[in-house]
């Protein structure tokens, strides 16, 4: 069973979740509006991802039989002064959700709270694979800066991604 802190901790985490595919929306609206609809396509992804991580969280709760708490959103940034700015916010962004993540495992390990140490160590997995993410794309952007053939290239790649959750997700 849930500890009262833990429980509201994983509570916390399901709206943060929520927020980062918030987030994640308003920079894809940021970047439709800057004419860049692969760019968006990839936050738009990203949002989808982040549903999910909020899903896996409501169901973990639900399953460990606690009362699940959704809150309100706060409003994301959503004026940006280029690309390369939007993936570095999003690298910040993907730094805190790191810090969460490890914060909760702290408390699960401090409780001796194995069910949730298991649950947790496929985000800790994947928060590495999210800023890897983010970091890959600003040296990309780092390094086609100015050129435009080039930016036309990556935001033709980025249009690629779709979001497909893993096969061994326990949704």
């Amino acid at each position: 069973m849930l500890s009262e802190k833990l429980l509201k901790e994983l509570n916390k985490q399901i709206n943060y979740e929520l927020y980062s595919a918030h987030y994640y929306l308003a920079m894809a609206g940021y970047c439709l509006s800057e004419d860049l609809p692969g760019f968006a396509n990839f936050f738009i992804a990203q949002a989808e991802e982040e549903k999910f991580h909020a899903m896996k969280f409501f169901n973990f709760v639900d399953e460990m039989d606690g009362k699940i708490k959704i809150s309100g959103l706060e409003e994301p940034e959503e004026d940006y002064k280029s690309a390369l700015e939007v993936f570095k916010a999003a690298l910040e962004h993907e730094k805190f959700v790191t810090k969460r993540i490890y914060h909760l495992m702290d408390i699960a390990m401090e409780e001796k709270e194995h069910a949730t140490i298991s649950f947790l160590k496929w985000f800790v997995d994947e928060q590495i694979e999210e800023e890897n993410s983010m970091k890959d794309i600003i040296v990309q952007l780092e390094k086609i800066s100015g050129d435009s053939h080039a930016m036309y290239m990556l935001d033709k790649e980025l249009g690629q991604r779709v979001f497909t959750p893993p096969a061994d997700s326990d949704q």
